[in-house]
């Protein structure tokens, strides 16, 4: 598949494999003609430049929404701190800057719509319908359920739901993810697709 990256996408920090980055764009290419994309959770732009690239193909945007302050996992102490995104002055988290340099080195200013601020406060109101949303943001069992409730609702029929980090042994990772992939099966409104890795795939019926 040519996905015409301006960037290798696997030369930017993130936790998604390239298996998954590529059914990202499979999804988003074949979706994003009816609606544009929404992404939470974009920490410093992998997944963006695999779906912002789709969207861009078909003349659509993508909405990366984001607080940029990290995960329960990435602050300092924990397994998926990254001090060069620490900020010193804030004693903050902040993947913002590597997150727009980014989008600069793939040209995509034109295609992302950057969202700075929790995914619950950007969904009040929200009333743009989405042809595909991405859940790849906190992984708490509140954050998930906040993520899934606030924006699965917006996604147009035929639409994609995906989900990320989607771990059935508790063993090999957290339930949060898992948990919403459940709840979204459960609720009558969408099809199971595929699972790649560990990212998951949902038709909206």
């Amino acid at each position: 598949m040519n996905m015409n990256f301006s960037i290798d996408p696997e030369q930017v920090k993130g936790f998604l494999a390239e298996d998954e980055g590529e059914s990202l764009y499979r999804y988003a290419l074949e979706t994003t003609q009816k609606a544009p994309c929404l992404e939470v959770g974009s920490y410093c732009g992998k997944s963006t430049v695999y779906l912002a690239t789709a969207c861009r193909a078909n003349f659509s945007v993508l909405y990366a929404l984001d607080h940029h302050r990290g995960s329960e996992e990435h602050q300092k102490g924990e397994e998926y701190h990254d001090p060069d995104l620490f900020d010193q002055e804030t004693n903050n988290m902040d993947s913002f800057k590597e997150f727009r340099k980014t989008i600069d080195q793939a040209g995509l200013q034109e295609t992302v719509i950057p969202i700075v601020t929790s995914s619950t406060i950007a969904s009040k109101r929200w009333a743009t319908p989405l042809s595909m949303v991405f859940i790849d943001g906190g992984h708490s069992r509140e954050a998930a359920m906040g993520d899934y409730r606030s924006w699965a609702g917006h996604i147009v029929q035929d639409g994609i739901l995906a989900i990320h980090d989607l771990f059935p042994d508790p063993e090999k990772g957290g339930q949060a993810p898992y948990e919403i992939w459940k709840l979204a099966l459960a609720s009558g409104l969408f099809k199971e697709l595929e699972i790649v890795n560990t990212l998951g795939f949902l038709r909206r019926l």
